[in-house]
């Protein structure tokens, strides 16, 4: 007899049998867990138990508080899974697990946000309430077509949910929200999914940087930011190819205007306009900063975009545990990549 745990970074479901412990057969199955003594005593493996039961081995108290195993904490090396279960390790500054829901969502509004990207708002029908960190993303099925990830674009507790969906070329979905999606229409919303979110902890400064339909997830955590009034400084870089292509522009120049810690800086890559930045977008963020001491960095978009900031920012002494960033592929790209990363274009 085994048991099915989840694992939620891995996106894995693994099979535990019975008497084995999650650590020991996530391991075997290939999945980067991590650890470090194997006998609970270090603490490395420390993970949440998200849903389902386990027994606990022997354990040292340095390595799992009573509080901690209160809250729900176990140790992978140590846990042996009684039924399905659901797991998630530890992040550097403890990864934020929201309970999975399942809502059926109304549309009340839908609005060109741009020439090939819809701004859609639902109501929450049933099924709520919906819990989600700044920056996560969902998976959402339009009737008749099949579910696709989108980043909620709302802050977290706002009763209507916003999604930002761009146009592909022979996208099934994209097209069915530009040609046939109306107000009124039922949609199913499935998560929250994704560790990008923002670390409302962390006071240093923050670099934002999004491309296209990646505003959806930059727009969720910097307005969060300035929601929890965090002190410091937040740069927010906009990267489009045109001036048709930028949306909610004034939106964030009056966020600016009024906010002193809010920078928000648009950046064309395919334009000559004296009035705004030109170039790549993590090339403008390259001008403008020598080094990264402190910083944490939020980035959304077009997977290209992703790689090169990611590539800039550890060229420049950034942590990758300080990299929060949600590369946006289109369906066919992940179907012949076989991923499923993070949220659609």
């Amino acid at each position: 007899m085994s048991f099915k745990v989840r694992i939620v970074q891995a996106e894995r479901t693994i099979e535990v049998p019975t008497g084995a412990t999650i650590l020991g057969c996530a391991l075997d199955a290939g999945v980067a867990y991590p650890f470090g003594c194997q006998s609970g005593n270090c603490g490395a493996c420390k993970s949440h138990l998200v849903k389902g039961e386990v027994t606990m081995e022997g354990y040292s108290e340095f390595a799992l508080s009573d509080e901690e195993k209160a809250r729900g904490l176990i140790l992978a090396c140590r846990a042996v899974p009684w039924e399905d279960s659901e797991v998630a390790w530890l992040e550097e500054d403890d990864l934020i697990v929201h309970p999975r829901r399942l809502l059926d969502c109304e549309v009340v509004a839908l609005d060109d946000a741009t020439h090939d990207i819809k701004r859609i708002r639902l109501k929450i029908v049933s099924g709520g309430p919906f819990d989600f960190s700044a920056g996560q993303f969902a998976s959402v099925t339009f009737e008749g077509c099949p579910p696709r990830d989108y980043s909620m674009a709302n802050v977290p507790g706002d009763p209507i949910l916003e999604f930002h969906v761009r146009r592909t070329a022979g996208g099934a979905t994209s097209t069915h929200v530009s040609e046939k999606l109306k107000v009124g229409d039922h949609v199913r919303v499935e998560g929250p999914f994704g560790p990008s979110y923002l670390r409302e902890a962390h006071r240093g400064p923050i670099i934002a940087v999004a491309g296209g339909s990646g505003m959806a997830p930059i727009k969720s955590v910097v307005e969060r930011a300035l929601q929890k009034a965090l002190p410091q400084h937040i740069y927010f870089y906009f990267g489009v190819r045109s001036e048709r292509d930028l949306y909610l522009h004034d939106h964030f120049a009056k966020l600016a205007e009024t906010r002193k810690n809010l920078h928000f800086i648009p950046v064309l890559s395919e334009s000559d306009s004296e009035a705004r930045r030109q170039g790549l977008v993590h090339e403008a963020v390259a001008q403008d900063f020598d080094e990264f001491d402190g910083c944490k960095a939020y980035l959304a978009g077009p997977p290209v975009m992703v790689e090169a900031a990611t590539k800039l920012f550890e060229q420049r002494g950034m942590r990758r545990i300080d990299i929060h960033a949600d590369a946006f592929y289109t369906a066919a790209e992940m179907a012949s990549a076989g991923k499923k990363t993070g949220a659609e274009l």
